[in-house]
């Protein structure tokens, strides 16, 4: 049976159980599931590679000891383990900072929840998961491309959209940025772990050719999700990708630090992310940061942690939404910081429709490199392919779509760009003269001709009267109609 086969047959179990309502609830729940089989497989293969190797899991909740026996434990005997033994066991399991896998169950059982009712199709449910071998390389990386499908549908499922970017963006970045094995590259607000996923298969693709790499690999990825299930989510997208240990994927709030206590240790070489927009920060947040930085804004907050962050030459790429571009006050402060201290060279302008269908807004992917100062800004505009008035669920933006964008880029010092009908540069001073307005519009773009005043005018009046008049015939039809 395929993975796609098994996951389908899954969700169509959990569909019948009463108390599993929507898509989100049946990933979460899929989700702890899947996350306690592949730590049980992974351990297992451990155990005879390492001689002291031990699971974090005590013995009696390992996967193998109370699921993989399909004649095992049913109904309401099944139920009553679950959510009266091994739930609250794994929420409180005990263990040291230093214990990174033990910390991880520990972290994605704090928020995780049964919300199935039915035992028998509880039992049913994990046969099938049983079934799966994730040491098998091929079985686990076909896994991992239903899972980020799976996380792609999510977008159907009300808020739970907010944690994703869309794969062909995220590819696109990461590609432009190009991480490396032994670079540290950090996603502040990471979601499900589609930048870090994306990073890890162009590393693994690209530079890694023997263990040495891969270990350097794993060793530079930082990342911090502060909700509950996309942090779950997260961390099963890490051990679907073969992250040994995913605690790297901190469950907090990046911003709930204060600014200056990020030092030196803390600075990255590289940034990749889509950080929450037009969401507004609880109050105290704020005081985190230097005065004239302050806001609840919180795209705003993490732009001025993204530049504190960066360690000289480190270079970041990140999803902003127009109004970070045009916006005043605080906003104004933030990119005069961020032209002193970084080279902000390239603002690629999206169509407001590639994350639809849960946002609509304008929004821009930002390249910078931090260290000198920005002596101009080169922009290009994204356009929806020809025949397509815009991306939607059916027709969503592919890898494909960027071609266009990667062949004018000018090679890895992107030193043969030229002007063209979607790419422009604009200098410091033309930034400087609208007061650091970076909303530049496509000069080569000719403004749409919307006809001469005085005859729009003259049409609207005519429009009016017109109205009017059928307002007076409708009152006298229905004055006429109450009369009889």
């Amino acid at each position: 049976m395929s993975a796609r086969t098994i996951v389908k047959s899954i969700q169509d179990i959990m569909r019948q159980d009463v108390g599993v309502d929507g898509d989100a609830q049946r990933l979460s729940q899929l989700c702890w599931m899947f996350f306690l089989k592949i730590i049980d497989d992974q351990d297992q293969e451990l155990e005879v590679m390492r001689e002291n190797y031990r699971s974090p899991i005590p013995e009696r909740f390992q996967w193998r000891a109370w699921a993989a026996d399909p004649e095992g434990m049913t109904g309401d005997e099944l139920l009553a383990f679950v959510n009266d033994d091994l739930f609250p066991h794994l929420k409180e399991l005990p263990g040291t900072a230093h214990d990174g896998r033990k910390r991880i169950v520990r972290e994605v059982f704090e928020d995780a929840y049964n919300y199935m009712k039915s035992g028998q199709l509880m039992r049913q449910v994990i046969n099938k998961i049983s079934g799966v071998d994730f040491n098998d390389l091929a079985e686990r990386k076909h896994f991992g491309d239903i899972y980020e499908q799976l996380l792609n549908d999510l977008q159907s499922a009300g808020n739970a959209g907010e944690y994703y970017t869309p794969r062909a963006v995220t590819a696109f970045m990461v590609d432009r940025i190009d991480p490396k094995p032994g670079e540290t590259l950090f996603d502040p607000s990471c979601g499900t772990g589609g930048f870090l996923t994306c990073a890890i298969r162009h590393m693994r693709e690209r530079y890694v050719k023997k263990p040495e790499d891969e270990q350097a690999l794993q060793a530079g990825l930082r990342a911090v999700e502060k909700k509950p299930l996309p942090h779950m989510l997260c961390v099963t997208n890490m051990l679907l990708h073969n992250i040994e240990d995913p605690s790297f994927v901190r469950h907090d709030n990046t911003l709930a630090r204060p600014y200056v206590s990020y030092g030196a240790d803390d600075r990255v070489d590289i940034i990749l992310t889509n950080p929450p927009f037009g969401g507004r920060e609880e109050d105290g947040i704020e005081s985190n940061f230097p005065a004239h930085f302050r806001t609840k804004e919180t795209a705003d907050l993490f732009l001025a942690l993204f530049i504190r962050l960066l360690r000289a030459k480190g270079r970041a790429a990140v999803v902003l939404p127009d109004g970070t571009l045009f916006g005043e006050g605080v906003k104004t402060r933030l990119k005069e910081h961020l032209l002193e201290e970084c080279n902000l060279h390239t603002v690629v302008r999206l169509p407001n429709s590639v994350f639809k269908p849960y946002a609509s807004i304008g929004t821009n992917l930002l390249f910078f490199e931090k260290g000198e100062p920005t002596r101009e800004v080169w922009f290009y505009e994204h356009r929806v392919p020809e025949g397509q008035k815009a991306y939607s669920m059916t027709k969503p933006i592919r890898v494909e779509h960027f071609q266009g964008c990667v062949e004018w880029w000018g090679g890895p010092e992107r030193e043969n760009r030229q002007e063209t009908e979607q790419a422009w540069r604009v200098g410091l001073d033309d930034i400087k003269a609208r007061n650091y307005n970076l909303d530049f519009k496509n000069p080569h773009t000719v403004a749409d001709d919307h006809g001469d005043p005085e005859e729009l005018l003259a049409g609207l009046e005519q429009a009016e009267a017109h109205v009017a008049e059928l307002r007076e015939q409708l009152k006298g039809i229905l004055a006429e109609a109450l009369l009889r």
